[in-house]
Parts: structure tokens; C-alpha cells; sequence
């Protein structure tokens, strides 16, 4: 533990930007890629991805170099299929399969250290994804180390998305450290030439294991060790294991655990152990994701496959850990999936997307993204994604819009988050519930566990409101009457939910019995099959405490950071006793997968009237939101408050009509 933390200690003082008062943001003066930090300068990376087949040094140099000259921070190497994997008529012309390197051979450690090295000449960041294609696995995973669910012993997830391909690879048993220490291991020892210069990170793509429908993720053993944690069998329930609630809660408790401890706790040792920072998109993971984000080192959320909301849930988690970088695998699948209006993409639509994940706690952008292509070349692309290239509608407008996402991330990366209200996240809730309706399911979303769409309620948005889960309030602290958890600290905790686990109520009373306010709406029930006896006894201590209520009379009796009609959606960073606000347009909010082409569309100036109270002043200001334009204040001590410059103004967008989303890829 005390090696963790002195390198997560060594990874927050890295982080030049994080100052006690509010720096101005300059390029000229922003470092380059540093040794402890690749995102030291802020400025957006793209994901980019090489098709099994012959990757040219002078091709490397030639992207680069271009990547570089339109303002982009770094890459991130994802290696996949050969071209005509999904496009059969690419075969005469991209028959890649006999010209790529082996996977992880001495000449594809070669080139990808080479690339490593350049970018770093460059100043440039590269990071790579944790194998190839996702979910984690190749050809080498035994049948003993796949991914494996109760009830079909034939089961098995395949992967076609990899390198290897035509040969077949199995995706690991995520619940067994065994297993993925086999493929780590292996992966690592291919990618360790590579690992030298500045610092890189491995990033593990969303959860994404596939399990026809069953959803019910099994590992050798599970049986005996839920009986020590449960006392009693699961096997009688598992035939029909959404028909009891309860049970399913039990199952899904250890499930979470063995995940967490098998997979992404040593996926972020084997990064430590070498060197590199774990970056990761817990989304989907059938734990409570808010514990397993903080887990890793560079929490990551998606969007446009996901909605922005979502990510409120990770820069929460991070807050809570004290994780500097929120990062975001940003513009995925905006207009539909897999790959609809592509090379035609509008920046003002990706503008909106962006300044939305601002608005939710993101400070570092990566494109999804660009497809490896030889100089002179841009006809190949990946199936999902939009278009980082020559010849796409983007092309005149990248050096800009990164300067503005560099810009923006810079200001949202320093000091910590400011909240006042921590919102206890319904993880419990959704677990009982089961699966999501079937108009909310869509490709590799299924349960109400996952929190997809999850929301902190409108009338605390003023607030700032954070979620919280039970694993952090067991580490809360309080202080001077506030709750404290890593870089947060709050004033109120509020609580809508049906059910609380056990341990969590005993939490609950142990803070309140401090005097720490908090607003308990309903009468919560334990879940999980055996019941503890002196659950309602605490539970009855708990309400009859002066500082438990069951209505927010207490949160609001006092005046929030932000009031005012139809609040725009915005992020808070207390830097000192300063404070930076971004606010996002209006236009961005609430927005929902997909979106459509040219619905960023603005052609006048949106108002809203709102006050700012800081240390007991209340200042009225008019934001004034021109087409296109997100707004940044810094507030100071004395509560006045000053505009940042973040304009940019991306070109007009035309408005298409909605198209519908092509499933056959």
C-alpha cells in the first residue's frame, strides 16, 4: 500500500497545473510531455488505430508530424484487424495478412518502439491499449482462463476484432487473476522494448464481455466462496436467478468483488510495476463502478454510445480518490452506430459533445479517432468512429478546436472539484431492479446496475452535488463539520434511495451521530437474502438523530454556489480560495445517443439570469451564451466574479435530417 501510494503521490505533484490561485492558460508556456504525466500539457490525444499490416516507419513519422502540427497532445496505439476483416472488397487491394509483423514478435516490437521513441522526440504522448481488439484476450488464452458463465460449460466470447486474425483468440476470465496474469504477462513482455522515455499508459477499454443474454459471469470456486461470505447455496437459485431479487443482489456483491480483485486491481499493479499509468472505462462492469474507477489511475468515460450524464459518476469517483485526470474516449458513434455520416462530421456537433463532458467533470479529451494510413493515403477507416484526417470535414478545423479543448481542460484541471452536497449513488437500487427496460438496452447495455442513465436531481443542481457511494463514506472523515473524502468535502449528504446495504447504514449512523446533516427520504430496506436482526434498530437510531430528516429542508436553507431558472449544466474547481465555473450552453444539455447532424445549431444569443454566492455574498450575473460559445468565470475571494477567455467559434453547422443507425456492420 505505501508503494501505491507514494507513486500516486509522485503522480498528483507532477501535475504543474494544480496550483493555490488560478493560472493563466498559455501555450507557449505549457510543458511538454513529461516523464510522471503525459497529459502535462492538456491538450487532446487520439486514439489510433493500426490494421494488421505493414506499419512503415516513414508512415509513423509522416502522421505524427501531422498530428503535431494540429495541435494534438498524443496517441493512443489500438491494434486491430487487417482491413478486410469487415470490408470484403478491400481484400485484392489491403490482403494485409502477409505482410503484418506477428503479434508481439521482435519486428512488431520494432516498430512500435520506434513510434514510442519518435513520439516522444516529438513531444508527443503514446499510450497503448491493454492487447488487442476488447475485451482482453487472444489466440494464446487456454480454454481453463476464458471467460466462463454458470450453466454452459461450452460456452466462449471470441474475439475476430484482433490483429491475429483469421485465427481466433478467447476473451479471459475477468474473475480469475491467474488468467489474466497469463495474458498480461504475455502482452507485457512483448510491449516492455517499448516502455522507455516519457511516461505512457495502458488503457482498458469498456467492459464489453458478452454473455448471450445468461448474465451470469462464473469463475471455478464462486460457489464455495459465496457460501463462507453468505451462508447459504447459491447453485438451487442460479437456474432462475432474476426471479429472486435478493439473491441476485448476494451474487452480484461477490461477482463485483472477484472482479475488482481479479482483474482491475492487478490490471493497475502490472501498469505501476512497470512504469505506466492504468487508464480505464469501467462503464458496464458488473461492479459498483464508482469503487472500481478509483482503482486505476486515470479514470476514463465515453461518449457519444454513452450519454454525458454518465459522467458525473466518474469524475465523482475521481474526486473522491483524488485522481487529477478525468478522461474521456470522446465522439464515439455520435450520429448512430456504427459509422453513420462519416467524414462528415460537423465541429460545431462535436463542440457540443465535448463542452457537455466538460460540464460533467472531464479534463482530458481523446478523439475516437484516427485510422493508421500511409502518407499520402486516407481511405482507410474504422467502423465506428468519426474521422481524424486529411481528407474529412474536420480537417480544416482540428488545430483550432484543440487549442480550445487544450484551453478548457487546463482550466478544469486545476485546484479540486468544489461540491456541497454528495449524493448517495442508487447502486444498490439498480442491482435489485434487474435488467433496464428493453427501450433503454442497446449494444452492450443491459443492466440497471451499470447507471447509465443516472442523474444527481435537479433541485440540488445548484449545489454542485457529487455522487457517493458506500465504499467511500466508509473512508469519509469528518472535519470541521464537513464530510470529507479525498479531495472533496461536503456540507450535506441526501439519500433517495429504496435500499442501503448493511454496512453502509451502519456508516450512515456513524456520521450522523457526529452531527453531520443528512436528508433520508424514504424508508430504506436492507438487501440481500439473510437479514441482519439489528437492521431496523439502526435504522430507527439513525431517523430519530436531530440532524436526519426525511425532506432537504436542511440543504436548502442554505444558499447555493448557483441559482437562477433553467441552470445551464456547469463544473466547479476550488483553486485556493478562488473558484474556476464553466459553465456549458444550454443548447448541450440533457443531450441523448444519438445526436443528430447540426443540432448544435444556434443562431441567436441564449440568456440566463443567475447569482453566484461565495463567502456569504450573492452576485447577480447575466450569462450571456453567444451561438456556439460555453462561458468560464473565476471567482475570487471577495466574490467578484471575472470572465476567462474560451471563445472559439466553430463553423456554421447545416442541419441534416435524422438518420437511422446501420446495425449490419
Amino acid at each position: 500500500m505505501r508503494t501505491i501510494t507514494l507513486v500516486l503521490l509522485s503522480f498528483i505533484v507532477s501535475l504543474t497545473c494544480v496550483a493555490q490561485t488560478v493560472q493563466n492558460f498559455d501555450e507557449r508556456n505549457l510543458p511538454m510531455m513529461k516523464a510522471k504525466n503525459p497529459y502535462a500539457n492538456h491538450a487532446p490525444f487520439t486514439r489510433w488505430w493500426w490494421f494488421a499490416g505493414n506499419i512503415d516507419e516513414k508512415d509513423i513519422v509522416h502522421q505524427l508530424d501531422w498530428l503535431k502540427a494540429h495541435n494534438f497532445g498524443g496517441v493512443e496505439i489500438a491494434w486491430l484487424y487487417p482491413l478486410h476483416r469487415y470490408n470484403s472488397w478491400m481484400k485484392p487491394k489491403y490482403d494485409t495478412v502477409r505482410t503484418r509483423p506477428e503479434w508481439l514478435s521482435p519486428d512488431w516490437q520494432k516498430v512500435v518502439t520506434f513510434t514510442k521513441n519518435y513520439a516522444d522526440k516529438i513531444g508527443l504522448g503514446c499510450d497503448f491499449t491493454f492487447g488487442t481488439s476488447w475485451p482482453e484476450g487472444d489466440s494464446k488464452v487456454s480454454w481453463k482462463d476464458r471467460t466462463q458463465i454458470w450453466g454452459d460449460t461450452a460456452f466462449k466470447q471470441t474475439l475476430t476484432f484482433t490483429w491475429e486474425y483469421p485465427t481466433i483468440g478467447l476473451v479471459i476470465n475477468h474473475m480469475d487473476r491467474g488468467a489474466f496474469y497469463r495474458f498480461a504477462n504475455r502482452f507485457m513482455n512483448g510491449l516492455r522494448p517499448a516502455i522507455n522515455g516519457n511516461r505512457s499508459a495502458l488503457l482498458c477499454e469498456s467492459w464489453e464481455i458478452k454473455l448471450n443474454g445468461k448474465h451470469k459471469l462464473w469463475t471455478p470456486g464462486f460457489e464455495k466462496q459465496f457460501h463462507q461470505q453468505f451462508g447459504y447455496d447459491i447453485l438451487p437459485y442460479m437456474p432462475k436467478l432474476d426471479s429472486f431479487p435478493d439473491v441476485r443482489y448476494d451474487y452480484m456483491k461477490l461477482v463485483g468483488k472477484y472482479v475488482n480483485e481479479e482483474f482491475y486491481q492487478p490490471f493497475a499493479d502490472i501498469c505501476r510495476k512497470n512504469g505506466m499509468l492504468s487508464r480505464a472505462e469501467c462503464l458496464g462492469a458488473p461492479t459498483d463502478v464508482m469503487t472500481t474507477y478509483a482503482i486505476v489511475d486515470v479514470p476514463e468515460t465515453e461518449s457519444m454510445l454513452n450519454d454525458p450524464n454518465f459522467a458525473k459518476i466518474v469524475s465523482s469517483s475521481g474526486c473522491l480518490a483524488r485522481k487529477k485526470v478525468i478522461s474521456s474516449e470522446t465522439f464515439t458513434c455520435m450520429y448512430g452506430f456504427p459509422r453513420t455520416l462519416h467524414q462528415q462530421e460537423q465541429t460545431a456537433d462535436l463542440k457540443m459533445v465535448a463542452d457537455a463532458m466538460f460540464a460533467h467533470g472531464v479534463n482530458q479529451i481523446f478523439w475516437h479517432g484516427m485510422p493508421y494510413n500511409p502518407a499520402g493515403v486516407d481511405t482507410q477507416y474504422f467502423f465506428a468512429t468519426v474521422h481524424v484526417g486529411k481528407k474529412g470535414a474536420l480537417t480544416s478545423d482540428f488545430a483550432d478546436f484543440n487549442r480550445y479543448m487544450q484551453k478548457v481542460s487546463f482550466y478544469l484541471r486545476q485546484g479540486v472539484t468544489y461540491s456541497d452536497v454528495a449524493v448517495y449513488i442508487p447502486f444498490e437500487d439498480a442491482v435489485m431492479k434487474g435488467p433496464l427496460p428493453t427501450e433503454l438496452q442497446r449494444v452492450w447495455v443491459w443492466g440497471e446496475y451499470e447507471l447509465r442513465y443516472a442523474k444527481t436531481p435537479d433541485f440540488l443542481k445548484g449545489y454542485h452535488p457529487l455522487w457517493i457511494n458506500g465504499d467511500f463514506l466508509k473512508q469519509a472523515k469528518i472535519k470541521n463539520g464537513r464530510l470529507v473524502c479525498g479531495d472533496a468535502s461536503f456540507r450535506y449528504l441526501y439519500i433517495d434511495v429504496k435500499y442501503i446495504d448493511y454496512t453502509v447504514l451502519k456508516t450512515l449512523y456513524k456520521i450522523a451521530k457526529k452531527g453531520f446533516p443528512i436528508t433520508l427520504t424514504q424508508t430504506v430496506q436492507e438487501p440481500g437474502l439473510r437479514k441482519h436482526k439489528d437492521f431496523a434498530e439502526y435504522l430507527q437510531k439513525l431517523i430519530q438523530l436531530p440532524n436526519v430528516t426525511n425532506v432537504p429542508t436542511q440543504i436548502l436553507s442554505e444558499k447555493p454556489l448557483v441559482t437562477g431558472d433553467s441552470l445551464p449544466d456547469f463544473w466547479c474547481r476550488k483553486v485556493g480560495d478562488e473558484l474556476l465555473l464553466f459553465f456549458a450552453n444550454p443548447k448541450y444539455q440533457n443531450l441523448k445517443y444519438p445526436i443528430y447532424s447540426g443540432q448544435s445549431f444556434q443562431n441567436e444569443v441564449i440568456n440566463r439570469h443567475v447569482s453566484i454566492t461565495v463567502n456569504g455574498k450573492t452576485t447577480p450575473i447575466l450569462l450571456a451564451f453567444p451561438p456556439y460559445q460555453s462561458l468560464l468565470y473565476r471567482i475570487k475571494t471577495d466574490g467578484s466574479i471575472h470572465p476567462v477567455d474560451i471563445s472559439y467559434t466553430p463553423p456554421k453547422p447545416i442541419i441534416r435530417p435524422k438518420t437511422k443507425e446501420k446495425m449490419n456492420f
